[in-house]
């Protein structure tokens, strides 16, 4: 079983437009952070009449960037991938300044009130540097697309793109992939990302849902993979297929511990996470959470007495 091999992106210049092949653009903004690694790539489709992927966080710096490097061209479509902070904002602002449509799978679906954790467990922790430790980006629950799209449908076709929408639920139930067939590339925005694994938190990211998307990226043939976060990948098959096995491996692990008696979240960290930083073992709680609901599902695990499979419950093998 290959473990994946991760990688840097190593040169690049904030606010710069960088020609990284034939047809794409890349914008990187400066909001660097553990989860957006050294910020989001913002990518520009094509010349004169140009696609526009994740527009990134609203950031006087990148959108004036973005200004420019479109200066003289025409927007004719904004694709977002999906709604969280670092990734939809701008898109109001470019739908205005460029009279262009947004298109998406559709908007953040409002929070599970049942499903979601009390305050004390999802708010941020102080780590041992009095900085908060967040679990992931915040959401933008006020974009909504002017087009809905649904998997498989052509958002744009002429002009010498042809782009279609790959739903891949998971890191959100929202999340979309963006091909560009004249260059068998897809644009994989959080799904899958060149320097690390993708954060998939309970309630809306589904780790099934998650998993079943992975294969079915890793089962298209794509020849290159442009993330929004991180490098290229021109190794797509075996890196997602590595990435399948990495979450499987995760999850074995987790289902090995609830039958050695652990039957909490926290207490799964505490065993699988136990070199990793303490502050650190919050967000951790989460992706072990993700597994413990999908192993529910699965039909591995019940919760005790017969609850919700939330952040605080506690679960037991079958």
């Amino acid at each position: 079983m290959a473990a994946p091999e991760f990688r840097t992106l190593d040169e690049f210049e904030y606010g710069s437009v960088e020609q990284v092949t034939p047809l794409i653009r890349r914008v990187i903004a400066n909001n660097p952070s553990k989860f957006t690694y050294h910020g989001t790539g913002t990518y520009l489709v094509g010349h004169g009449d140009v696609v526009v992927i994740d527009p990134g966080p609203n950031l006087d710096s990148h959108r004036d960037a973005l200004a420019a490097a479109l200066a003289g061209e025409r927007v004719r479509a904004i694709l977002v991938t999906h709604c969280h902070a670092d990734h939809s904002p701008l898109a109001a602002w470019m739908r205005a300044e460029f009279d262009a449509p947004t298109f998406a799978y559709g908007p953040h679906p409002p929070p599970d009130p049942a499903m979601e954790p009390p305050p004390d467990a999802s708010e941020d922790d102080d780590g041992a540097s009095g900085e908060p430790v967040r679990i992931e980006e915040s959401t933008d629950f006020d974009f909504a697309p002017d087009q809905a799209v649904v998997d498989g449908d052509v958002v744009v076709s002429g002009g010498g793109l042809t782009m279609r929408a790959v739903h891949t639920p998971g890191h959100t139930s929202n999340h979309t992939c963006w091909t560009l067939d004249e260059e068998s590339t897809l644009f994989s925005g959080d799904h899958v990302m060149g320097w690390s694994t993708t954060v998939v938190s309970p309630p809306d990211g589904d780790m099934s849902a998650y998993i079943d998307s992975l294969r079915k990226v890793a089962g298209r043939g794509d020849a290159v993979l442009w993330p929004t976060h991180g490098p290229q990948r021109d190794d797509a098959s075996s890196y997602v297929s590595a990435l399948v096995d990495h979450r499987l491996a995760r999850e074995a692990a987790v289902l090995a511990q609830v039958r050695a008696g652990r039957t909490t979240a926290p207490e799964i960290v505490e065993v699988l996470y136990a070199g990793v930083r303490a502050e650190l073992h919050k967000p951790a709680a989460r992706s072990v959470w993700g597994h413990l609901v999908k192993l529910v599902d699965d039909g591995e695990l019940v919760v005790v007495g017969g609850d919700l499979p939330t952040l605080g419950a506690r679960f037991i093998a079958t």
